[in-house]
C-alpha cells in the first residue's frame, strides 16, 4: 500500500533531533521505519558492500548533482542539511558547473510535520516552466531520506515539465561514482516508459542511419568520437553516451543495438536496457588487446561478419601497437581511485610497459568488470574491489611503488614517504583512454612523475629532523609530551562514557 504524507510524518517523529550525526546505522534503521526500506534494500542489491561498507569516496550526492548540472534544459533542486548543500555546490562549482543549484531548507518542526514535502512541492511547481525545463531533478541527502520525505509522492510531470525524484543517502549508496548510476538509471526508467507509450522526440542531430553502439559512463570528450570510428568498419556508429547531456539522448540511448558498459558499474540503467531488451558488452576498447576483445565482442553481438570484424582490427590495431612502443613506461606503478575507470587504466598501463602490482577501485564487482579483472589478474595484478584507505596504503608499503596513483589521503602518505604521487580524478581519469590517442596519452605524465624521484629525495632529506606528529614544524624547542595531561584526559572520557551508560533506559 503506498505511503500517505500521513504516515511518513508518524514514522519520521522518532528521527527528530538526531540529524547526520546520528550514524550510518542509525539513520539506515529510520529511513526504513519511516517508508524507505524498498528503496534501500534495491541500493543494497545494486551497489553491495564488502569487504568495506564505506570505501574512499567524497559525498555520494555530488554524483548525481553532477549529472544533472551537466544536462540541458534540466533544473535541479537539493534537499538536505545547509552544510551539506554548501559543501556539494561548492564542490560542483569548483568542477565547472555554471548553473544554479536549488535548495529547499527546512528545520526540526517542517521535517517531521510533513511541511518539507509541502514546500518541495511549492517549489517544484513554481520551477516547472517547460519554456525552461525538461526535467526537474529532486534530490533527497541524508537527513530528508532518513526521515522519510516522499518524493515518490511528487507529480510525475508538471506543465510538460518531468519531476524525477531520487534519495542520495550516504548511508545507502556507497560511491559518488554509483551516485551518477541512481540519476541516470531513474531517467531511464521514465524515458523507457514515455517510449513505450508513444513516438517521443528525434535527437538534435536526426536519427543514425547505421545501427548504434550505446556508450555507458563518463569519458574523456574525444573517446566517443575515437570508438565511433572504430566503429565505422563494422557498418556500426556510436550512440549518445550514458550520463546523457539532454533528455531527448536518453531515447536514442534506448534505440541502440548494443549497450557498451565503459564504466561498469551503472548497475541501475544497465537494468533498464536489460529490460528495453538491449545486449551488452562489458569492457572497453583500452590497449592492444582491449580494443581486439572489445571489437570482437561488439561483432558478435551485432551479427557484424568477421571479415568486417578483422578488417576493423587490422585498421586500428597496428596504430595502437605503435603508439604504446613509442611511449613505454617503465617502472612500478600501485593504483587506487574512485572513478570507477580504475581497471581500464591499468590494463592500459601494463600493456605500455608497467609493471602495476595492485589496483584498488572503490567501487564494486560486477559482470560488466570480468574481463578486465581475469586479463589483470592474468598478468599478475591484485585487483581490490571495494578498496579501503588501510588496503591502499597497505598495497604502497608492500611493493614500495616508483609511482603511486590515487585518491588524495594516498597521495599525500606516498610524498611523505618520498613517492612519487599523482592524484586519479584530476590527472589520470581526465585523459583519453580510448585508440591510438589513449594508448600514448598516459606516458608523459607518469614518466614525468617517476623522474622526480630525486626531488622527493632532496626535499626529504633538506627538511631531516624537523619532527614528525606532534613535533612537525620548526620549533625553538621541541613540544614536550604530557603523558600525566593525557592519562587524566583518557580518565575523564571514561568516567563521562561510563555515566551515559547508566542513563541508557533498561
Amino acid at each position: 500500500m503506498a505511503s500517505t504524507p500521513e504516515d511518513i510524518r508518524k514514522a519520521a517523529l522518532p528521527t527528530d533531533g538526531q540529524g547526520c550525526h546520528a550514524g550510518k546505522d542509525e539513520m539506515l534503521r529510520a529511513a526504513k521505519a519511516a517508508g524507505k526500506s524498498e528503496t534501500l534494500d534495491q541500493y543494497a542489491q545494486d551497489y553491495p558492500a564488502g569487504p568495506h561498507d564505506q570505501p574512499q569516496s567524497m559525498c555520494p550526492a555530488f554524483g548525481s548533482l553532477r549529472v544533472g548540472l551537466r544536462m540541458r534544459r534540466t533544473a535541479t533542486v537539493l534537499s538536505g542539511s545547509a552544510c551539506c548543500v554548501y559543501g556539494l555546490t561548492f564542490t560542483s562549482h569548483f568542477y565547472g558547473a555554471r548553473r544554479t543549484v536549488g535548495y529547499v531548507p527546512f528545520n526540526s518542526e517542517t521535517l517531521v510535520t510533513g511541511k518539507l514535502f509541502e514546500d518541495i512541492r511549492e517549489a517544484v511547481m513554481a520551477l516547472a516552466d517547460p519554456a525552461l525545463y525538461d526535467a526537474i531533478v529532486v534530490t533527497n541527502l541524508c537527513v530528508p531520506t532518513a526521515s522519510g520525505v516522499p518524493l515518490q509522492l511528487l507529480p510525475k510531470q508538471i506543465n510538460g515539465v518531468r519531476i524525477i525524484g531520487i534519495d542520495v543517502p550516504g548511508f545507502g549508496v556507497p560511491t559518488h561514482a554509483e551516485a551518477k548510476d541512481v540519476l541516470a538509471g531513474a531517467m531511464l526508467r521514465y524515458a523507457r516508459a514515455e517510449v513505450e507509450q508513444g513516438p517521443v522526440q528525434a535527437p538534435r542531430g536526426g536519427r543514425s542511419e547505421r545501427p548504434t553502439v550505446t556508450l555507458v559512463g563518463e569519458m574523456f570528450p574525444a573517446d566517443p568520437v575515437g570508438i565511433g570510428r572504430m566503429l565505422e568498419p563494422l557498418g556500426l556508429a556510436a550512440g549518445p553516451v550514458v550520463p546523457t547531456r539532454e533528455w531527448r539522448e536518453l531515447y536514442a540511448a534506448l534505440d541502440g543495438a548494443v549497450v557498451a558498459a565503459i564504466h561498469p558499474f551503472y548497475t541501475a540503467a544497465l537494468r533498464e536496457f536489460d529490460t528495453a531488451g538491449r545486449p551488452i558488452v562489458g569492457s572497453a576498447p583500452v590497449g592492444y588487446d582491449g580494443t581486439a576483445a572489445w571489437l570482437d565482442a561488439i561483432g558478435r553481438t551485432c551479427n557484424v561478419p568477421q571479415a568486417k570484424v578483422d578488417a576493423a582490427k587490422n585498421s586500428i590495431l597496428p596504430a595502437i601497437r605503435a603508439a604504446l612502443d613509442a611511449t613505454p613506461i617503465r617502472g612500478r606503478i600501485t593504483m587506487s581511485g574512485y572513478e570507477g575507470s580504475e581497471l581500464l587504466v591499468a590494463r592500459l598501463l601494463v600493456e605500455s610497459g608497467a609493471d602495476v602490482r595492485y589496483v584498488g577501485t572503490a567501487c564494486a564487482r560486477t559482470p560488466w568488470s570480468e574481463p578486465d579483472r581475469e586479463w589483470l589478474e592474468a598478468k599478475g595484478v591484485r585487483v581490490q574491489y571495494r578498496a579501503s584507505l588501510e588496503q591502499d596504503l597497505a598495497a604502497m608499503v608492500e611493493h614500495r611503488p616508483d609511482l603511486a596513483i590515487g585518491t588524495t589521503p594516498v597521495v599525500q602518505k606516498a610524498k611523505a614517504q618520498a613517492i612519487p604521487a599523482l592524484y586519479f580524478t584530476n590527472l589520470i581519469s581526465a585523459r583519453p583512454l580510448m585508440g591510438p590517442a589513449g594508448a600514448g596519452s598516459l606516458a608523459q605524465v607518469v614518466n614525468a612523475a617517476m623522474a622526480s624521484k630525486h626531488r622527493f629525495d632532496d626535499m626529504r632529506s633538506f627538511f631531516e629532523g624537523v619532527g614528525t606528529g606532534h613535533t612537525t614544524g620548526i620549533w625553538e624547542s621541541l613540544p614536550k609530551p604530557r603523558e600525566d595531561f593525557k592519562e587524566r584526559y583518557r580518565k575523564q572520557v571514561a568516567k563521562q562514557a561510563a555515566m551515559r551508560k547508566t542513563e541508557e533506559p533498561i
